[in-house]
């Protein structure tokens, strides 16, 4: 059975594979390559053949070719709307020593975990915000961060509400665990369980990771075949680029989705591309496969045409701007208004000054001490929306597959056949709908009025236009949670 892999050697990310294919340096020839870009603009995906082969495009007038093809793609599947979400952190405490988190054990700063009476502040003022999910995040560090306490703060996260909101989706990011213990994550109503690999490449990996749990390449490799077996079909993949070789990231990013759909008939639900960036004790200067701006569009056009049905996810480390560059590039979920430290939100709203505002490359000093990495997009969800809007596309709080048990292969088959628009944009019309009436400034509701307006149009069924107009009714006379 093919879920016995997950208790064995990750052998399906074949290091001799991905190098025989990187070492191919030549550019492909022009009609190859828009030979793949026609192919992958048919939305069937790419295999890292042809993916590697995209890698090396270099010429100006192709990569625009490629950036275009992605944005196509996008559209095809989702539309133009960008699903928002904000991480909370409930933990630093940490027994691994990864050479690039600010909550690497050698570090020296106080350590806490929230209570569910402070979790239960941090989320009232994130529904305050407007958001709707959340991906808890925390340290691993069994003793003081027990799945115990995760389970439970996840149900404090769904019993808070603030005025008209309430937090309708929990992702959940934490260590690699049993299947038994993936079991009760699925229990507890979590939405997509996220684990990035950091870097797939094992000596870096072994060299990044040189004590604690995480040090286990292959039990962290093989984390998602768990989740699956424990019944999460929604799982989300992501390294951390900057600690190798990008093209081999990529490479092997392919290869374990690739495996996952083998091995259970369904990919990663979402794949996030961080690059790394400053916290405490982490001279970035100091990692010599930093990508640049201009390489780590190309990563997010390749993998988008690569894994078309996958959802995108670009966080706050990126600075505004070239934030929105990237997202035109086939990202279909954001952050925004996001805090890297325990009890962040909390404090700010009462006027402290976050630590993760500090800004600056390099070596970030104590002053970043108690967050995970420093963040560069410190703009609220309302500035975000007002941007997103502006650039014509469809903000979305949407969280109705997960409640309509549309995950997994269930998901994909509507995303595979495009018939996922019929419910993705009248939904994401919807969710905006509500955040325009319950928490925008003036000018985000006047141009977020507009792009409603403009969204109800691109809905291609009359009859699917006519309910959601119906509803939109609804909500204006103060119905809430409404959903295809």
């Amino acid at each position: 059975m093919a879920v016995a892999l997950s208790r064995k050697r990750a052998e399906f990310i074949d290091h001799a594979y991905i190098e025989d294919l990187l070492a191919e340096t030549r550019s492909p020839e022009r009609a190859e390559v828009r030979d793949i870009l026609t192919k992958a603009r048919e939305a069937k995906g790419l295999d890292p053949v042809e993916a590697a082969r995209l890698l090396r495009v270099t010429e100006p007038d192709l990569l625009e070719e490629m950036f275009a093809s992605a944005r196509l793609v996008k559209e095809k599947i989702y539309g133009k709307r960008i699903v928002l979400f904000a991480p909370l952190y409930l933990s630093n405490y940490c027994i691994n020593n990864c050479r690039y988190c600010g909550y690497r054990r050698d570090n020296h700063f106080p350590r806490r975990r929230l209570t569910q009476e402070e979790i239960a502040e941090e989320v009232r003022t994130l529904e305050a915000m407007g958001h709707k999910r959340l991906a808890l995040e925390t340290g691993e560090d069994p003793a003081n961060c027990p799945l115990d306490y995760v389970l439970e703060s996840i149900a404090t996260v769904y019993a808070v509400r603030e005025g008209l909101g309430n937090i309708r989706r929990v992702n959940v990011n934490i260590a690699a665990t049993s299947v038994a213990n993936y079991r009760r994550l699925k229990a507890a109503g979590i939405g997509t369980y996220i684990l990035f690999q950091e870097t797939y490449h094992r000596p870096t990996y072994r060299q990044m990771h040189p004590a604690g749990p995480k040090s286990d390449y292959d039990w962290h490799a093989t984390a998602m075949h768990r989740a699956m077996e424990g019944g999460i079909d929604d799982v989300g993949l992501g390294v951390l680029f900057g600690l190798y070789d990008y093209r081999f990231e990529v490479l092997a990013l392919l290869l374990h989705a690739q495996e996952l759909e083998r091995a259970f008939g369904v990919g990663p639900h979402t794949i996030s591309v961080p690059r790394l960036r400053p916290a405490l004790g982490v001279d970035i200067n100091q990692f010599p496969y930093l990508v640049g701006d201009a390489d780590f569009r190309k990563i997010v056009a390749i993998l988008r045409l690569a894994v078309p049905y996958t959802g995108m996810i670009l966080s706050t480390r990126e600075r505004p701007g070239y934030r929105d560059e990237i997202i035109a590039l086939g990202i279909s979920q954001i952050s925004a208004g996001s805090c890297t430290g325990v009890g962040a939100y909390s404090a700010r709203k009462k006027g402290q000054r976050p630590h993760e505002d500090t800004e600056g490359a390099g070596t970030a000093t104590q002053e970043c001490a108690g967050v995970q990495f420093a963040v560069d997009d410190h703009r609220s969800p309302d500035q975000v929306i007002r941007s997103l809007c502006e650039a014509g596309y469809i903000p979305s709080y949407c969280t109705a597959c997960y409640r309509s048990q549309r995950t997994g292969d269930r998901f994909m088959a509507l995303a595979k056949t495009g018939e996922i628009q019929n419910v993705c944009q009248p939904n994401a019309i919807l969710t905006f709908k509500e955040y325009l009436l319950d928490y925008a400034s003036p000018a985000t509701r006047e141009v977020g009025e507009q792009t409603i307006q403009r969204h109800l149009l691109e809905i291609k069924s009359p009859a699917v236009r006519e309910k959601t107009i119906e509803r939109l009714h609804q909500i204006e006379a103060g119905k809430r949670d409404l959903y295809f």
